[in-house]
């Protein structure tokens, strides 16, 4: 007969067992324990307690019998029958609660209760329970059996546990990489902030995320961006990185995870919090090249403990955001910079017409000069006109003083010659640019030589000569097309001597020139037929190159598009 009942509850187990482990779904897996152990045991009501990792109290997640005020109960281990279970790890047999000080009341009807507990991986995770409404109802029997329930129920936790960590690290990747995506996509630096703090809340399911970065002294960390944050945390004050809980996570260049910031000595905005609603923190460094430029935070609206997976995919999204900061931030610069040259090139020109209207102006100033002295005006010094003579002989000479101060000034510098790479150049005037053409439907292709020659120039002066071609011929194609720089060195005369001079070719697809502006380009500023802008950049294009001792050349046709080649001596 015994035998008989150990098989009958060996299959009873069996047939339990396939039933709590038909499911992966953890909250579904708990429901199917506590049915299974209620019907098993005979039992009036049952539950699964487990311990909340972030408070360490015992809760009910799952029960059948009781009632619905019972999932508001939170006890302490040790607190309770159930309580005890979870401190000992050893099961409660009661025959009588009445009778027993532990325990607390949730349906009046109760009159004994058996738990034991729930070991997961050689810890105890919470406290299986059934109860029944009459004395004495449970036997030894009764307790070896949840004893061996509770360990299929433990197992089949534990496998609930690692799919919902192993279907969170998935999603969490699936996120990262579209969220990488969404945040590389913008070039603004406002922009790319918000996406940074939106894509974050999405990511970790967060109530709240905020970006700080640091101040130019690296003492302060400034709010630049948030999601989800109220007036109160907009308006708080800045942190100091010395003194802050975020300031040492960019001091360490480390995580940092509150539970509970609303009762957190270190955190300094207390109050906030608790008008916010913000509970668990964790924030995480945006590190760029090993430095760090600031912090990426996020809150919950609940006590939370973020594992170890999240940690990691949050520093990981972080070091993708960094990195997209500082492109939107050097972009930024770049067009500073592009600007900056723009202004540099007229003030240029600027001078160059000041240059030539002066020259201009000299030529009939000394033949008024000349004739001025001709007409020897000698007046009696009663004559009023002598007074006049004076003054014209001075007004003239003043005239001369002027333009000789404007020609001075506006003479162009002689270049500093040293060695220079003009693939090197090119190269890094595509980057300056690339945005700009880009933008404008332009596609740069480029067809360099290696191993060109390097030619002796002024680098500066050829910056600008060269940024003036490809900016031109960027214009000359305002609906998009194809800009090709190339550059070669021209055969030698004798068969063993050395490259003469090395040639720049820079082309567009554009509307191309006509025979008047092929022949006024590089001459007179005061000539230009072009239709936009200031129309001085070929002239000094012209004023470079000759000052180089190179040639420049033009070669255009009607519809075909325009090729500029700059020809300059080797070194």
């Amino acid at each position: 007969m015994e035998l008989r009942a150990r098989y009958e509850r060996l299959s009873l187990l069996h047939q339990v067992g396939n039933v709590i482990h038909s499911t992966l779904d953890a909250q579904e897996a708990l429901l199917l324990i506590v049915r299974e152990a209620v019907r098993l045991m005979h039992a009036s009501s049952g539950s699964v307690v487990l311990i909340n990792p972030t408070n360490n109290f015992l809760e009910i997640h799952a029960s059948q019998g009781l009632p619905a005020s019972a999932a508001d109960l939170k006890l302490r281990v040790g607190e309770g029958i159930t309580g005890w279970v979870a401190r000992t790890g050893k099961p409660a047999f009661v025959g009588d609660v009445t009778q027993d000080p532990r325990y607390i009341m949730l349906r009046p009807e109760v009159r004994s209760e058996l738990a034991v507990p729930l070991e997961v991986n050689g810890v105890v995770r919470g406290v299986l329970n059934v109860d029944s409404d009459r004395a004495n109802a449970f036997a030894n029997d009764d307790q070896e059996l949840l004893e061996a329930l509770a360990i299929q129920a433990a197992a089949a936790i534990r496998n609930t546990w690692l799919f919902e960590q192993l279907r969170l690290k998935a999603r969490l990747f699936e996120s990262l990489a579209s969220v990488s995506r969404t945040i590389n996509s913008t070039l603004n630096l406002d922009e790319a902030l918000s996406a940074v703090t939106r894509e974050a809340c999405v990511l970790m399911q967060a109530k709240m995320c905020s970006l700080m970065m640091l101040d130019n002294t690296r003492t302060w960390l400034d709010l630049r961006a948030s999601f989800g944050a109220g007036q109160s945390y907009l308006q708080k004050p800045r942190l100091s990185v010395g003194e802050s809980l975020v300031g040492a996570v960019v001091r360490r260049k480390k995580p940092i995870h509150v539970e509970n910031v609303q009762v957190s000595g270190r955190y300094q905005n207390v109050e906030v919090a608790r008008r916010e609603g913000l509970v668990s923190l964790l924030s995480v460094p945006l590190l760029f090249t090993g430095e760090a430029i600031g912090a990426l935070s996020v809150y919950t609206a609940r006590p939370y403990v973020y594992s170890n997976d999240e940690i990691r995919i949050l520093s990981a999204f972080a070091e993708l955001s960094a990195i997209a900061i500082e492109k939107a931030r050097l972009y930024e610069r770049i067009v500073d910079v592009e600007e900056q040259l723009r202004q540099n090139e007229k003030l240029s020109a600027l001078g160059l017409l000041a240059a030539e209207v002066a020259h201009e102006i000299r030529n009939p100033l000394t033949v008024m000069k000349m004739l001025y002295h001709s007409l020897k005006l000698e007046f009696p010094p009663s004559d009023p006109r002598a007074e006049d003579a004076r003054v014209m002989g001075e007004k003239i000479e003043h005239l001369n003083k002027i333009v000789e101060r404007i020609l001075d000034f506006a003479r162009t510098t002689e270049p500093r010659l040293a060695p220079v790479d003009l693939n090197k150049l090119i190269d890094e005037l595509g980057l300056l640019v690339r945005h700009k053409l880009a933008n404008q439907g332009v596609q740069l292709i480029r067809n360099l030589e290696p191993n060109l020659p390097a030619v002796m120039a002024d680098e500066t002066q050829l910056e600008q000569a060269f940024l003036n071609l490809i900016l031109n011929a960027a214009e000359a194609m305002p609906t998009g097309g194809t800009l090709t720089i190339a550059t070669y060195a021209n055969e030698p005369s004798g068969k063993n001597s050395p490259p003469c001079d090395v040639t720049v070719e820079i082309g567009d697809t554009g509307e191309g020139m006509s025979e008047e502006q092929r022949r006024e380009a590089f001459h007179s500023l005061l000539s230009s037929t072009k239709e936009k802008g200031t129309g001085l950049g070929l002239a000094i294009v012209g004023r470079i190159v000759e000052a180089h001792r190179g040639t420049v050349r033009i070669q255009s046709h009607r519809d075909l598009g325009t090729t500029i080649l700059v020809t300059l001596p080797a070194q």
